[in-house]
């Protein structure tokens, strides 16, 4: 609670905390567009691919000329990442970018503030580790709903709660795993018209819808905050927030869950697609316990909701503001030396399964694609199944047919032995120390 006067005081000293952006979409843009009213922090520097667009960007969300000039815009993010900033802030959605770009920012001596869940994902246990060694800082981006459940998480645990279940909420039916980017729209009430004059991308939205996102945040949530994952994936059960701790509890005392302490998605529809009353689409959840009938009682007399036994209760946060939120992050980092969430064990996996029948040769196309979704597994499960995870599913070619609703192995596959993420995803495998 005391950023805002630190950074106020970095102001006042001259001395800003500098900050290099890597991507200028959509996440970056809404970070972009608070920087100019937060005392003691400076855009430095801007990398995307398209620094024309970059630069448009920063206008459109309310940058004036000067401010635009002062900025340093370039097109390749390890110059940002060698950039004399404190903090990088790795915003591109790629994951083969995002761990190249982590691991520059580490090289470097810089702290990274990690929005791509995909990369994080995929070798973030690593990544934070290397960075412990470093001796810099590897956080969650505050605003996304990984780092909101893990300050949830972290806030139940100091109170002394334990922490039955945690996560978020999202629009979800299980007919949304085979759903392509040519379908996308349909489910957003958008025209595809319409969604390109507003330059949304159908693949990234799709990732939204079909599962593959949730699970990615879910992973990341289980990888930082010491939770279990479902041995066959969420469930996404229809839960609004009056129902949060009578749903998401053991299935021993009435609940849906296989046991305490793991992540699970609520869905905002229920199963015939009515909506679910006083939904949690846009929040994130934490159900926690109480430790004894004296603090089941306090919940009574303090007016919590609980279940029917009065000893499980939930927090939650209706919304989430993404970028806007983000400079908590970076001050936090910068200032603090604390990460808003960090991954520590290697709990949670995001492995690819065929959204339909696929054929030797196809070539897979990644996240929110027409191939194949990403589901939550145990990273223990994943391992011995040898699975492709979603990471790097995309550029890839199938070497024999996979059947529809199969998870990918590597049986499956042609690896590119070229890329890098590929050869840092195999380091984490073999590394010590990361899992539970």
């Amino acid at each position: 609670m005391n950023l805002a006067r630190l950074a106020a005081e970095r102001a006042s000293l001259g001395h800003p905390v500098r900050v290099a952006l890597i991507g200028a979409g959509k996440f970056g843009s809404m970070f972009l567009s608070q920087a100019p009213t937060i005392q003691g922090l400076e855009v430095a520097v801007i990398a995307d691919l398209d620094t024309d667009r970059a630069k448009a960007q920063c206008r459109a969300v309310g940058w004036d000329d000067v401010r635009v000039a002062r900025t340093r815009f370039v097109s390749d993010g390890l110059t940002a990442c060698r950039s004399d900033v404190d903090v990088v802030v790795e915003a591109t959605g790629h994951p083969g970018a995002g761990i190249a770009h982590a691991l520059a920012a580490i090289a470097a001596g810089r702290h990274i503030v990690m929005v791509n869940v995909e990369a994080d994902v995929l070798a973030g246990p690593l990544l934070a580790k290397k960075a412990r060694e470093a001796g810099v800082v590897y956080s969650m981006a505050y605003g996304d709903q990984p780092a909101l459940v893990a300050e949830q998480v972290d806030w139940a645990r100091s109170a002394g709660f334990e922490v039955v279940c945690a996560g978020k909420g999202t629009k979800y039916l299980p007919v949304y795993h085979e759903v392509t980017p040519a379908g996308v729209w349909d489910h957003y009430g958008l025209t595809a018209a319409e969604a390109a004059a507003a330059g949304m991308n159908a693949q990234m939205f799709n990732s939204f819808l079909d599962g593959t996102k949730s699970a990615l945040e879910m992973a990341a949530i289980a990888n930082a905050c010491a939770l279990d994952v479902p041995q066959d994936g969420l469930v996404f059960p229809p839960c609004g927030v009056d129902d949060l701790a009578h749903v998401l509890k053991p299935r021993a005392d009435g609940g849906q869950l296989e046991r305490s302490g793991v992540v699970e998605v609520v869905s905002s529809l229920e199963r015939d697609a009515r909506p679910v009353f006083r939904d949690l689409r846009w929040g994130v959840y934490t159900v926690l316990r109480a430790p004894n009938d004296y603090t089941a009682a306090c919940f009574r007399q303090y007016g919590v909701p609980t279940d029917k036994s009065g000893r499980y209760a939930a927090m939650y946060k209706p919304f989430h503001l993404i970028g806007l939120e983000l400079s908590v992050s970076i001050l936090s980092v910068a200032l603090r030396g604390e990460p808003t969430g960090a991954t520590r064990q290697w709990r949670g996996d995001v492995v690819a399964v065929a959204k339909r029948g696929l054929k030797a040769g196809e070539m897979l196309d990644g996240e929110g694609g027409y191939t194949v979704w990403g589901k939550l597994l145990p990273a223990a499960r994943s391992r011995v199944l040898e699975a492709v995870p979603i990471g790097l599913a995309h550029g890839i070619k199938l070497k024999r047919d996979v059947d529809r609703g199969a998870v990918l192995t590597s049986a499956d596959v042609v690896w590119d032995e070229a890329n890098p993420a590929l050869a840092v995803r195999r380091e984490m495998q073999l590394a010590k120390g990361l899992d539970k």
